[in-house]
């Protein structure tokens, strides 16, 4: 459990925080270099797509004993500057499979974003008529109290000057 742990903390430090100053130190330069910023990108786009994977598959491949440390050695074999793995990677397999299925990835980006856009005006419709009849009764429910009730139980004032 505690190698885990450790293993995890470093993924952080050295898939993530890592490679993000070092892209950071790239796109700040005044004049940054086209190919360390390619690079970069690749880095990320091959990082965000075994992401995706990972979740995907989790429960299958999360059991296997050390696999934590395999993903912390991956994660290194992509940026490392001798094997560039991320290169290889998006070179051979993500870059082809994305060139040759861009139409439908799109089309279908598309078509998810139309119906978020009627999922987004149909809740936002909902939630315009609940605030609508919240205030409505809220609007309804002051005037009544707001208005002086007569008080039943006031002593009439002659009684009170007969008893004393």
């Amino acid at each position: 459990m505690m190698g885990s742990f450790v293993s995890k903390a470093l993924l952080l430090a050295f898939g993530y925080a890592l490679p993000a100053y070092e892209c950071f130190k790239t796109v700040d330069k005044t004049k940054p270099e086209i190919d360390r910023l390619i690079f970069w990108c690749q880095y990320w786009i091959v990082v965000a797509f075994l992401t995706v994977v990972e979740r995907l598959g989790d429960t299958f491949i999360s059991w296997l004993p050390l696999y934590s440390e395999a993903k912390l050695a991956f994660f290194v074999y992509l940026w490392y500057p001798k094997t560039q793995g991320s290169v290889h990677l998006y070179n051979s397999f993500i870059r082809p499979y994305l060139v040759k299925h861009e139409k439908e990835i799109n089309d279908s980006l598309l078509e998810l974003r139309v119906k978020a856009m009627d999922i987004l005006g149909f809740v936002w419709h909902k939630a315009l008529i609940y605030i609508q009849k919240g205030f409505a009764a809220i609007l309804h429910h002051v005037p009544s109290e707001a208005t002086p009730q007569p008080n039943t139980h006031q002593v009439p004032m002659d009684n009170k000057q007969g008893s004393s």
